[in-house]
């Protein structure tokens, strides 16, 4: 039976993942082909990682892995007795899940600090901070069965590796596409530009994600419109780039509706005609369409930003032979399939496409589209080394929270 992604949706909202912000999901580049963005082992920005040893085998289980994850990664049955991939996996292994769940990356990377939590889904604005403080170890994925069938695309990218190691293991991914109402906005958009240069078409309907990390979204469409401000990389900004996108911002701040960060929010806004176009994920854009609301969302001409989350381990891992199953385990097709359709996400294990109850699932989320996937830049946190290779400085995410409060005013 295909599930209920309202149902869903308004479970994560109580359980407070739909305020994430940019600690939500994924990172930084595409696959290295088209307009995507540089893969790791072609501009990694100057970035070294702490030595840290990785795993050579797998032992005896522990009888117990602590597991640290988004809401809706790692179900038990207890939010919905028809949800549950956590217990298969402890029969299956002999390793007991204790799962917690976290509400921001900031929070998961202070977790993680304490040594208590063996594996956590990172978020790319958490990946880098965890291997630049030594608090993850680099992934063996020769140990891992399931790897192979791991999407190319999502291998070896700036937010799960290092130079040709990967520190992760890629789970689910998804682009920030363009929604809008298909009875308001004529012709049909094929450009950002319809919410940038052009959104006083659509004075006071427009709506954009709620967070830091959007000023990426107006620096890859002015990457791609003025290419003489030289962006390269839009998580990768020196000071005149990032002015540059903040006041891009400022100029459409004044069309904006709402800024959101609540699918629901969202999907209401569609449905009232409050909003009729702005920045959207295809889970939301297939509940609103559920829910009647006249819509469709695209990915625009000049690509996207979008999110990938990895599995990491703990370089403290007390459990780590069972932290290693169950990174292998979630990413196997069965459970992949389960995940992906519950949490409205592409999975990273591409044969789980056979096994999705709705047939036309991995069709709807391009879960197999290399092309499609080239053209998204993962979400990653902006750091003083520039991501694009350059050797300058660039602004951090600290700067980039602070250009956004200003954006809002």
């Amino acid at each position: 039976m295909r599930r209920n992604p309202t149902k869903r949706l308004a479970a994560l909202a109580c359980a407070g993942v739909l305020a994430l912000a940019a600690t939500a999901c994924g990172t930084s580049s595409g696959d290295g082909g088209g307009d995507g963005g540089p893969k790791a082992d072609e501009k990694q920005g100057g970035f070294t990682a702490p030595d840290v040893p990785m795993t050579d085998a797998i032992g005896d289980p522990e009888g117990q892995v602590n597991i640290l994850a988004w809401p809706g990664y790692a179900e038990d049955g207890s939010t919905d007795k028809s949800v549950d991939w956590v217990t298969p996996f402890e029969k299956e292994s002999g390793c007991q899940a204790n799962v917690k769940y976290f509400g921001t990356s900031d929070e998961a990377v202070q977790l993680m600090k304490t040594g208590e939590y063996d594996v956590v889904s990172a978020s790319g604005d958490a990946t880098l901070r965890l291997i630049a403080g030594g608090d993850v170890a680099p992934v063996n994925t020769d140990l891992l069965t399931n790897y192979a069938d791991i999407a190319p695309f999502l291998k070896d990218q700036l937010f799960n590796s290092v130079g040709d190691q990967m520190y992760g293991v890629p789970h689910g991914w998804g682009a920030n596409l363009l929604m809008y109402n298909t009875d308001v906005v004529k012709p049909a958009p094929t450009s950002w530009s319809a919410v940038f240069d052009d959104a006083s078409t659509y004075a006071g309907k427009v709506t954009a994600y709620d967070s830091p990390i959007y000023i990426a979204d107006a620096a890859l469409y002015l990457m791609k419109t003025q290419p003489d401000l030289g962006i390269e990389n839009p998580y990768a900004l020196d000071k005149d780039q990032l002015a540059a996108a903040v006041d891009l911002l400022k100029a459409q701040k004044g069309n904006v509706s709402e800024y959101w960060s609540d699918y629901l929010k969202e999907v209401q806004a569609f449905k009232t005609g409050d909003s009729v176009i702005g920045t959207t994920w295809q889970v939301i854009a297939s509940v609103a369409q559920g829910e009647g609301a006249p819509v469709e969302a695209v990915l625009p001409e000049e690509g996207a930003t979008g999110w990938s989350d990895t599995w990491m381990i703990s370089s403290k891992a007390k459990n780590p032979n069972c932290g290693y199953l169950w990174m292998d385990y979630i990413t196997s097709p069965k459970a992949q399939a389960a995940v992906a359709e519950y949490f409205g996400e592409a999975p990273a294990n591409t044969k789980a496409c056979e096994l999705t109850s709705d047939k036309t699932f991995c069709d709807t989320y391009h879960a197999e589209d290399a092309d499609f996937a080239s053209q998204i830049w993962y979400w990653t946190t902006p750091i003083s080394q520039c991501l694009d290779g350059r050797d300058e400085t660039c602004t951090d995410y600290g700067e980039w929270t602070t250009a956004w409060t200003e954006v809002k005013g």
